[in-house]
């Protein structure tokens, strides 16, 4: 039998005659090798035989052999190339998935802080190696028309418009793969201009619309986003805390926003970050839908974990505030919660409600200040001839207080059993970036069948306010003329369907930079106003302190105000529990 064929035995000698300006098909460098994705090339230089292979940056690296190095010598590794071939071409791939870069990126803007488009992803490639093939080998591909499968150009997305409500405007949309979906790169990130720097679309990766939602919101918290891509955030990861991930969800929270706001993509696939979320909260695990509350509460509590500045926590008692001073009780509480989380997070997005409850069979008070990052609104019926509810009437009703029922009784330390108490919450203070969110998913007894317990999704619109959201009403503590509790709105995140954990999720949300509203429908991204994110949809409200800055929501004023705030405090040992 005659020894096997050569490779490319009977194929043509496209290989010999290639040059400059040629397209070719090259391999994905981050494929998984039993399925590797293709992507369309252009050559734009051609090696010589015999040259050392240059280094690949990002590229799939060169297969290598160990030559044994003969007796008595220690062998090396060098390239294992074809018959001798050693011919490398240097090729531009447009579509190339390149977006884990190891370091933090510096984003190249012009005068106006507008990004600089970045050039395609370009590297070497053995030219006899299976990384680059002949051009339409594993895609078919048209001029003008882009690739089958759902290719196309992502530097030039093609528009429509359509309108998602009667009393809306109609919204502009960009379409990524000229209305192609279901395969090709439809799942990963697209190299583009985006609309906007730090506006750009994000892949649904299977039911994955409420983890995008809360992404657009929280990559426009300013301080929070620039602290990431200035790479500050690495000189601050906790990786031994074990509430938190050893640094891997805040890193990879930080590679995604350099992806974000590099100017290079116009649509994101946020899958490592997903993946690593996943990892160590096994709820989102999967490709179920989810409550994009839960979500952001999550995200956000993971990264401050992560940047935790406190290495050893201490055991705190809480602070029992009956009987003491608020302005006393308040520092005290702060200065144990700090003890054990401090964090940008904390900085920016943690306030204090002061949360007095009485027993209404003897009287017995206990007040106490707790920390929230975010504040659950109910939503209270319109009144008759209104189509929406106000805000403000919302509000009016959080501050009125609650009869707690069975389910959260408080145990009366008087009358030694649970009793349904009167909860009443007031603001303390409040943070520079604030988290409303309507309570529009309820539990309620079904009235034809004894027992059962069904969610029902409160349809209400409330109507919000966009530029001005004074909350110097319901502010119980100090208040500062520099910086007063009135916000501007940045963010909604927006819920169609009939619970929480179905339906769609969507985001509409301000721009830090140009200042313009976008509506983001997972990969679709278009101009929006924030009047038009007022439905019976809306879902969270992000806002941010329109003037001045306070730490720590003013406690660290309040603090350095009082005598003692800054005295140190060191905390009780845990006492061993039987």
């Amino acid at each position: 039998m005659p020894p096997p064929a050569p490779l490319w035995t009977r194929t043509s000698k496209w290989r010999e005659r290639i040059a400059v300006g040629d397209e070719v098909e090259i391999r994905e460098s981050t494929s998984v090798v039993q399925r590797p994705k293709w992507h369309r090339a252009v050559v734009l230089a051609v090696g010589f035989e015999g040259e050392v292979p240059r280094e690949i940056e990002g590229g799939a690296p060169l297969e290598v052999y160990d030559d044994g190095g003969g007796e008595g010598k220690t062998g090396r590794k060098r390239p294992l190339l074809l018959m001798g071939r050693t011919r490398q071409v240097l090729v531009e791939v447009p579509q190339e998935m390149h977006n884990i870069p190891t370091s933090p990126l510096r984003h190249k803007t012009n005068a106006g802080g507008v990004p600089i488009p970045q050039p395609p992803f370009r590297r070497w490639v053995n030219l006899y190696s299976e990384e680059i093939s002949r051009i339409e080998t594993h895609k078919t591909y048209k001029k003008g028309a882009g690739w089958s499968g759902g290719g196309g150009s992502a530097s030039s997305p093609a528009t429509l418009r359509y309108t998602m409500e009667s009393k809306r405007e109609p919204v502009e949309i960009m379409k990524p793969f000229n209305g192609i979906h279901g395969g090709g790169f439809v799942r990963e990130s697209l190299r583009g201009i985006p609309a906007a720097r730090g506006t750009v679309g994000l892949h649904n990766l299977g039911n994955s619309c409420y983890m995008n939602s809360i992404l657009q919101c929280i990559n426009q918290i300013k301080p929070i986003t620039g602290y990431f891509l200035e790479g500050d955030y690495q000189k601050e990861l906790n990786k031994a805390n074990p509430l938190g991930s050893g640094g891997r969800v805040a890193t990879a929270y930080g590679s995604f926003l350099n992806d974000i706001w590099g100017g290079e993509y116009s649509v994101v696939a946020p899958r490592i970050l997903k993946q690593t979320v996943s990892m160590f909260a096994q709820q989102f695990n999967n490709n179920y839908q989810h409550d994009s509350q839960e979500f952001c509460q999550y995200l956000m509590d993971g990264l401050h974990e992560d940047l935790n500045r406190v290495r050893e926590k201490p055991y705190v008692e809480a602070v029992e505030a009956f009987g003491m001073e608020d302005g006393k009780a308040a520092v005290e509480s702060w200065r144990k919660h700090l003890l054990r989380h401090d964090s940008i997070f904390v900085d920016y997005t943690q306030g204090m409600h002061r949360s007095h409850l009485t027993c209404p069979a003897c009287g017995k008070e206990s007040i106490k200040f707790d920390v929230y990052s975010s504040i659950s609104l109910p939503i209270v019926p319109a009144k008759e001839g209104s189509s929406s509810v106000p805000l403000k009437a919302c509000l009016d009703q959080f501050a009125v207080g609650e009869q707690l029922d069975e389910h959260n009784a408080w145990y009366c330390p008087s009358c030694k059993r649970h009793v349904c108490a009167l909860k009443h919450i007031q603001l303390w203070n409040t943070p520079d970036v604030i988290v409303l969110h309507m309570k529009r998913f309820t539990f309620e007894k079904c009235p034809d069948e004894d027992g059962k317990i069904i969610r029902r999704k409160i349809e209400e619109t409330v109507d919000f306010p966009i530029d001005r959201l004074d909350l110097s009403p319901y502010v119980y503590g100090p208040k500062y003329e520099d910086a007063p509790p009135v916000y501007r709105l940045f963010g909604v995140s927006e819920h169609t369907g009939a619970t929480a954990n179905s339906g769609h999720y969507t985001a509409t949300v301000r721009n830090s930079g140009d200042g313009n509203w976008y509506r983001y429908n997972d990969s679709h991204v278009g101009s929006s106003s924030g009047d038009a994110a007022v439905t019976g949809g809306a879902y969270l409200l992000f806002y941010q302190r329109i003037r001045g800055s306070l730490r720590w929501a003013g406690m660290e004023r309040q603090m350095k105000d009082d005598e003692d705030g800054f005295k140190e405090v060191t905390g009780k040992k845990r006492r061993n529990r039987r």
